[in-house]
This record gives C-alpha cells, sequence and structure tokens, in this order.
C-alpha cells in the first residue's frame, strides 16, 4: 500500500459533474493537504476548463477518458466503453495507478464494472454495498442497500463480517454491535432467510446482539444493520424521503406566522445542527464490500462536500488496509468452518 494514497476521481459521473465533482477534488487536498493524491478522471478539456477558477494544485493530475457512462443506461452497453471514465477510474486499481475509486456516476454500472474488472475477495459471494445512516448515537452502518435483491443465509453472514469490519475501521468502534433486520426481536420471526442467517451470526465470534426492527435504526441499538439489497434500499430511501419531508413541514412551520417565524429564529442554531447530522453528504459516499478494491459509490446528487467526503472514506479504507482484514477474518471463518 503506499505511504500516500491514490484516489482516481470520475469526474464525469453524477448530474453535477465535472463543475462539483472537481470542487469536491480540490477541497479534499485542501482539507488534508500531502495526505492524499487525486486522479482526475475524464474529458481533458471540460476537467482543464472547471479547473481553471482554482489555480495549480499540487497533489491532482489528469487522466484523459472520452466517453461517459449515461446514469440511466444499461449495464449491457459496458463492455462496449472501455473508455469510459468510469471504467478508466476502476481500471487504475487493477493497474496499480490508484488505490481507491470514487464515482457518483452509474451505481449499476459502478458495481458491474468493479466485478468485472477487480473481481471479488476470495471467499466473498456476493459484495454488499454499506451506507451510513445517521442515530441517536452517531451513524450506523446499513448493509445491503441494493446490490443484492435476493441473497442465501451465507451472504448476510458475509455482509455482517464485512460490515462489522468497515464499521471498525471507519468510525472507530472496536466491536461494533451487529444487527439483522426482522419483523420481531424472537429469533423465530422473519422469513428462512432471517431465520437461518440468524443462526450462523449467533454461532459467530461477531458481536450479534440479534434480531433488530426497523424502529431500532435511528435509536442505534447496533452499529451494523444486515439485510438484503432489496430491504436495505427501502429502508434507506424511505429515510431519505422522511428526513426531506420533515425539514420542509419545519420550515413551512416557521414562514406561517409571526409567532412561527419568531421561534424559527430562536431555533436557528439547533436546527442548522440537527439538520447538519441529517444531511447524507457529511457521510460521503458508501463502500462497495467484497471487491477486491476500493469503490465508493456516491449519490447521483452528489455536490463538492459529498465528494469531499467520499474522498475521506476512500483514503480511510485504503490506510485500514479494509481488503486485507476482511480476507484474513474470511480465511479464519473458513478454517473454523473446516475443524
Amino acid at each position: 500500500m503506499a505511504t500516500v494514497p491514490t484516489i482516481a476521481i470520475d469526474a464525469m459521473g453524477g448530474d453535477y459533474a465535472p463543475d462539483e465533482i472537481i470542487a469536491g477534488a480540490v477541497q479534499a487536498l485542501e482539507h488534508a493537504p500531502g495526505q492524499v493524491k487525486l486522479a482526475l478522471v475524464g474529458q481533458e478539456d471540460a476537467i482543464r476548463r472547471s479547473l481553471e477558477r482554482f489555480g495549480p494544485q499540487d497533489g491532482l493530475r489528469i487522466v484523459h477518458a472520452p466517453d461517459t457512462v449515461g446514469m440511466a443506461e444499461s449495464v449491457a452497453t459496458l463492455r462496449k466503453k472501455r473508455d469510459s471514465s468510469l471504467a478508466v477510474a476502476i481500471r487504475m486499481q487493477k493497474e496499480r495507478e490508484a488505490d481507491a475509486m470514487v464515482s457518483a456516476g452509474n451505481t449499476g454500472a459502478a458495481m458491474a464494472l468493479s466485478l468485472l474488472v477487480l473481481g471479488r475477495i476470495p471467499g466473498v459471494g456476493r459484495p454488499a454495498i454499506a451506507c451510513p445512516m445517521p442515530t441517536a448515537n452517531g451513524v450506523c452502518t446499513l448493509i445491503d442497500v441494493g446490490a443484492n435483491s435476493t441473497c442465501k443465509p451465507e451472504h448476510l453472514y458475509q455482509f455482517a463480517v464485512m460490515g462489522s469490519l468497515y464499521h471498525s475501521y471507519a468510525h472507530n468502534v472496536a466491536r461494533p454491535r451487529v444487527g439483522l433486520l426482522s419483523i420481531g426481536e424472537e429469533a423465530s420471526k422473519g422469513d428462512p432467510l432471517v431465520q437461518e442467517t440468524h443462526a450462523l451470526l449467533a454461532a459467530s465470534s461477531l458481536n450479534f446482539i440479534g434480531n433488530v426492527e426497523g424502529r431500532d435504526i435511528l435509536p442505534g441499538v447496533a452499529e451494523v444493520v444486515v439485510c438484503d439489497g432489496f430491504t436495505g434500499n427501502v429502508v434507506l430511501k424511505f429515510a431519505e424521503s422522511a428526513v426531506q419531508f420533515i425539514g420542509g413541514m419545519l420550515r413551512e412551520a416557521t414562514k406561517s406566522s409571526p409567532a412561527g417565524k419568531l421561534g424559527g429564529l430562536l431555533i436557528r442554531r439547533s436546527f442548522a445542527r440537527v439538520k447538519a447530522r441529517l444531511d447524507w453528504e457529511e457521510y460521503g459516499g458508501a463502500p462497495l464490500l467484497g471487491i477486491d478494491g476500493i469503490a465508493i459509490i456516491c449519490h447521483g446528487r452528489s455536490k463538492a462536500k459529498a465528494i469531499t467526503n467520499a474522498i475521506r472514506v476512500a483514503a480511510t479504507a485504503v490506510r485500514g488496509q479494509l481488503n486485507t482484514h476482511i480476507k484474513a477474518e474470511l480465511e479464519k471463518v473458513h478454517v473454523d468452518a473446516m475443524a
């Protein structure tokens, strides 16, 4: 591993590319001077035009990639776009020109290309997306949130192993509590997938606290919440919409009358702190765990702040040698199973 990690940035991916992507990259260099190197991957002319407003930047280079992958583009077309910014950014890891990749582009394409180019960590059945969610105690990791709509018990078990290791390194928690998302706390609750997974986790060395329900996520009952990708994606999208809905209701209430406006002024600072806690951009991106590399997938609406934080997440995973620890833990599990 390089002393100073190099992160390849898909400069053309996302709703606000390339300007917001590049602004986030520049901010990342300003926040951590000398601690990270960045490669902006994409159409060179467009990147240079966007960079003109910032001037020369140490630790940043441009890697030309003429093609782009659209947000609605089918995965089937990816093999024809070997020179897209996303494909080149991922391939840079394979060729040891980068230690990680960050993209706010097409999530399905990022997952498919990461698997195609980098492959899976030995022993991993399915990669999974680990998404941070704010809780009363800080943050929890919800895994999987969309990579796998159907799973087997051994897949969820591996999600728990990978999510626990990731949360430990990303959030400095020695033994994160792991909960299995179900419709009740009892081991007998849930469908056969959840029941069989519960038995695997209960027999593991993880800090497994049993089943958790949807109501337990935000209070922070567990630091890692495990589920299949279909369920996780529904939870994630509902949480995003709930935050937007509640925020809109509060803004409306503080503008509806003179008393409301006065109250809004009095709680402005407190409301700003709460808003920051609930702001998904504060958490950057979600790692695709289980691939033999580091890929951080960002929201398509990511602006500069989200990209800056996603670069921080990528650098943390590289410095913590996350994949080395995942490989070791899965190998240990395999040896224990064979004993």
